[in-house]
């Protein structure tokens, strides 16, 4: 494709993308398909020759489109949102266009030192201590294994113990977690070294949230037996109920034991942006590093981490490399990101976080958190209202969890297991709305998250009536 050919099909796929969004919530959030629909739609082997753009765009309108989920659509109210936004989206087309290579200052200057600006405009909407330092990362499970990395090196420097088990003198090394924690921290524990059998998890209080004096005699006892403590990972807004671990208390015993205390706010941490969510984050002034996702709910497209590390020194010394062709003469002037994070290579992910900031501005992004807070607590009275629902967990900022218990009916827990989970796929049938489950204490539960861009009160008021009449539904086929 020459250039003029670029230029033609650039505008119309820019059409199309207005189309898209502007006719999104028209659609079914999730497609009415079945596995391996695609793959019998295209041919088995790749074309010898070269085709026209024009088809290829077809077969993305007729075959593509058809098999994708949603994620921007405004009826989505599961998992957490995964936001993008007009101003997002340009800036992934002019990174995409520069394909730039921002592993250092001197493959891409511009990319490394708007990163360290926008990281700092971050700090400081988070009202994080100038103490903390800001790099992008593309997910949170990346960060929390350079967490969790960069606590091994704090504490052992690369020794091995016994049989294979990082260690100082042959200390296992521990960490600490809450079973709510996300499944990306025991990946990180594995592939960090440290093993399955040294992952502690830690008691939680009747809001799931992490015990503090059971971390506490955790770590007592682990130093009883000769074993070294090294890191505590605390959650603020886990993903199935929205738990906020309590950090500052958490902190205070991290600092007194010398433990690493890596805080996961991957979800809710946009919501520290607006002051009157800020005590829910009490503590994390005192965190050794902390994460958010801009991608989940500060209308940013996907990867997008906000990682936030106080010790730079351990968090270089931990992946730095220094191969002679990745020298350059401006070394000790500079930050050179590639020593930041896992990978060599990196994208051009400022740009994008650059063009949402400046383009809502502080006071919008902090309107779109709270306008999802209220629509979720709206909806969570109208379940509190209602004789066939209950609350399952305290409302988290702009997540709750629920499930139908119909009143009229005497169900034990596992036939009230059954119905919701039957009531979660008849609303999500409906292709108008679109919601997830958790267990919570061995109970079906259903998830509301809202947090999308194009989300208003009407859908939500579409929600619940969407929810009632199935669950009118299921009760009347039950008789």
């Amino acid at each position: 494709m020459d250039i003029p050919s670029f230029r033609i099909h650039a505008h119309k796929l820019v059409d199309w993308m207005s189309d898209y969004l502007e006719g999104i919530g028209q659609s079914r959030v999730q497609p009415d398909v079945a596995p391996g629909d695609l793959r019998r739609a295209l041919p088995p082997k790749a074309p010898d020759m070269g085709e026209p753009f024009d088809n290829i765009f077809k077969d993305f309108n007729d075959l593509i489109i058809p098999g994708m989920t949603n994620w921007q659509h405004p009826g989505w109210f599961a998992y957490f949102p995964a936001n993008n936004s007009p101003p997002s989206i340009l800036g992934e087309m002019l990174a995409a266009t520069m394909a730039a290579q921002c592993m250092s200052w001197e493959t891409s200057p511009a990319a490394t030192e708007l990163e360290e600006v926008v990281m700092n405009w971050l700090r400081q909407m988070l009202n994080l201590p100038d103490t903390f330092h800001g790099v992008i990362q593309d997910t949170a499970s990346t960060s929390t294994l350079v967490a969790l990395l960069s606590a091994r090196e704090r504490v052992t420097n690369y020794a091995f113990g016994r049989e294979g088990t990082l260690g100082t003198g042959g200390q296992p090394l521990m960490v600490y977690s809450t079973a709510n924690s996300h499944a990306s921290i025991l990946k990180g524990v594995k592939i960090a070294g440290y093993g399955m059998k040294n992952l502690r998890r830690i008691p939680v209080d009747s809001a799931r949230a992490m015990r503090p004096e059971c971390l506490r005699e955790a770590i007592q006892r682990d130093q009883g037996m000769g074993y070294r403590p090294a890191c505590v990972i605390g959650t603020i807004g886990t993903t199935s109920s929205g738990a906020i671990d309590p950090i500052y208390e958490i902190a205070d015993i991290c600092q007194e034991n010398k433990l690493w205390l890596h805080v996961d706010a991957a979800w809710a941490g946009s919501a520290a942006i607006c002051p009157e969510y800020r005590p829910l984050f009490k503590g994390i002034e005192k965190a050794d590093s902390f994460l958010f996702n801009p991608h989940k709910w500060m209308l940013t497209n996907f990867d997008c981490t906000a990682y936030f590390v106080r010790d730079t020194e351990v968090l270089q010394k931990t992946l730095d490399i220094s191969a002679d062709y990745l020298k350059t003469r401006f070394d000790e002037e500079v930050t050179n990101f590639r020593n930041w994070q896992i990978q060599l290579g990196r994208r051009f992910r400022a740009l994008k976080l650059w063009f949402v900031i400046r383009s809502y501005g502080v006071e919008g992004l902090q309107s779109h958190i709270r306008r999802h807070v209220t629509l979720v607590g709206e909806f969570a009275e109208w379940i509190d209202d209602h004789p066939d629902f209950e609350k399952m967990a305290p409302v988290s900022l702009a997540l709750v969890c629920f499930r139908c218990r119909p009143h009229d009916k005497d169900l034990n827990e596992d036939e009230l297991n059954k119905f919701n989970t039957q009531l979660l796929d008849l609303i999500n049938r409906s292709g108008e709305i679109y919601m997830t489950h958790t267990i919570l204490e061995g109970r079906y539960t259903l998830r509301f998250s809202s947090g999308q861009l194009f989300t208003k009160d009407t859908h939500v008021h579409q929600a619940w009536k969407i929810i009632k009449e199935c669950a009118e539904t299921l009760q009347s086929n039950s008789t």
